[in-house]
C-alpha cells in the first residue's frame, strides 16, 4: 500500500499536480464555518472542479461538485469564479472530524489535478484568525485587514498564487502594502492605491497556519464629464435668460468666456432649477409688497375725493358785525353767498347779495 502511494505521488508530480494552489493548514473554530480558495490555470476554466476528503487521495470521497447543483447535505457548497480562475469551497458546522480536504479538477483520459489541506478544529480560540474573510474597497482606496494571532510568530501577507510581503512595506502586484505588528497578538495589514486588478485571495500567513481573506475593489465610476465651449456656453446663457428671467425687464447679454467651462448636465440642471425657484421665490415677494403698498394708497386717495366733494356742496356763510356808536344797539350782517349752480338756477347774477339784519335789544341796566 505504501509502496502504491509513493508511486501515486511521483506519477502526480510529473503529471502537474501542484497547479492547483491552495492554502497548507488553516486552524478553525469548531461549530464555525471557514472558506477555502483552490487557484488554478486557466487551461482548466471549463472543467469540473470538486472537494474530496480524505487524508489521502485515491481513496477520499467526493463531497461536492461544480456540476451538481447541491451537494449530498447542507454542510459543503462549491463555485467557481472562471473570471479570478478560483473555486472556493465553503464547509460549515466544523467537528474535530473535519480535518482533511483536496481541491481538484478533472481532466478527461489522465489524472486528476489537485492539491491537500488541513483543518486544525479547535474549541478555543484559533492559532490565526481574522473578523472577516470578506472585505470590499473602492477603487484608489484603501483596506486594512487585522490578522489575530494566538502566540507571537514570524508574519507574512500573501497574494495567493504570487509572493509575500514580510517587512514592515513592500507591494503585490504592484499595490503597497504596509504591516504594523505593534499591538500584542495582533499584526494588521493595509492595502493602498487599490486597482480592480487588486481583487482577489490574499492570506495572513505564519509559520505554521494561514488564513485567506477575500478583497473586492469594486471600480470607480466617474459621471460623464462634457465639455463646454465658449460658444456653447453663451449660447446656453442667453436660453436660459430667455426663458427664466421674464420678469426682468432689463436686457441681458452674455458675457464673453475665455476660458473652457467643464460641466456635467446635472450641475446645469440643477443650476436652472435653483434660478427658477429663486425667480418665483422674488416674483411672489414683488407682488406681496406692490399689494401692501399699493392697497392703502388706493384707500386713502379715495378718502380725499370723497372729502373734497362733501365740502363742495356745503354752502359758504360769510358773517360780520357791526355795532352802532350812538344807540349802542349792536348789528350782525349776514352775507349768504349762494353756490353758483344755484344761482344759474335762479337767473340771479353771480354776484346778487342778500342782507339781513339783525337787531339785538340788550336788558339795559341802569346804575344810579
Amino acid at each position: 500500500m505504501a509502496f502504491s502511494y509513493i508511486l501515486l505521488l511521483i506519477l502526480t508530480g510529473i503529471m502537474g499536480v501542484h497547479n492547483v494552489i491552495v492554502v497548507s493548514d488553516v486552524s478553525v473554530k469548531a461549530g464555525g464555518s471557514i472558506t477555502i480558495p483552490c487557484l488554478y490555470p486557466l487551461q482548466y476554466r471549463n472543467h469540473v472542479k470538486y472537494l474530496c476528503e480524505g487524508k489521502y487521495f485515491l481513496p477520499c470521497k467526493i463531497v461536492v461538485k461544480t456540476n451538481q447543483e447541491k451537494s449530498s447535505s447542507e454542510k459543503f457548497s462549491i463555485y467557481d469564479d472562471m473570471d479570478q480562475s478560483t473555486f472556493t469551497v465553503t464547509i460549515k458546522d466544523l467537528t474535530d472530524k473535519d480535518t482533511h480536504y483536496w481541491c481538484a479538477v478533472e481532466i478527461k483520459n489522465k489524472l486528476d489535478v489537485r492539491q491537500y489541506f488541513q483543518l486544525s478544529v479547535t474549541t478555543g480560540m484559533p492559532s490565526l484568525y481574522v473578523n472577516q474573510q470578506e472585505m470590499m474597497a473602492m477603487e484608489g482606496g484603501s483596506v486594512t485587514v487585522l490578522c489575530h494571532q494566538k502566540y507571537p510568530k514570524v508574519t507574512k501577507w500573501c497574494r495567493l498564487g504570487t509572493s509575500c510581503v514580510a517587512d514592515e512595506s513592500g507591494s503585490l502586484d504592484g499595490t503597497p502594502v504596509s504591516i504594523n505588528a505593534s499591538v500584542p497578538d495582533v499584526f494588521s495589514v493595509t492595502m493602498s492605491e487599490l486597482r480592480p486588478e487588486s481583487s482577489g485571495w490574499y492570506l495572513c500567513s505564519t509559520k505554521d497556519f494561514q488564513m485567506p481573506v477575500h478583497i473586492t475593489v469594486h471600480e470607480f465610476i466617474s459621471a460623464t464629464t462634457p465639455t463646454v465651449s465658449p460658444d456653447t456656453l453663451g449660447t446656453l446663457s442667453t436660453t436660459l435668460q430667455h426663458s427664466d428671467l421674464v420678469t426682468s425687464n432689463e436686457q441681458h447679454t452674455a458675457k464673453p468666456v475665455n476660458s473652457t467651462i467643464v460641466s456635467t448636465g446635472e450641475d446645469i440642471l440643477q443650476n436652472e432649477a435653483g434660478l427658477n425657484s429663486s425667480l418665483k421665490v422674488i416674483g411672489l415677494i414683488t407682488t406681496l409688497l406692490l399689494l401692501l403698498f399699493v392697497g392703502p394708497t388706493a384707500f386713502y386717495g379715495w378718502k380725499i375725493i370723497r372729502r373734497n366733494q362733501t365740502k363742495h356742496e356745503e354752502p359758504d356763510i360769510t358773517a360780520g358785525s357791526q355795532t352802532g356808536s350812538a344807540s349802542e344797539v349792536p348789528y350782525a350782517t349776514i352775507i349768504h353767498n349762494q353756490h353758483v349752480a344755484a344761482q344759474k338756477k335762479q337767473n340771479l347774477p353771480e354776484e346778487s347779495v342778500t342782507y339781513s339784519t339783525i337787531v339785538m335789544k340788550d336788558r339795559v341796566q341802569q346804575i344810579q
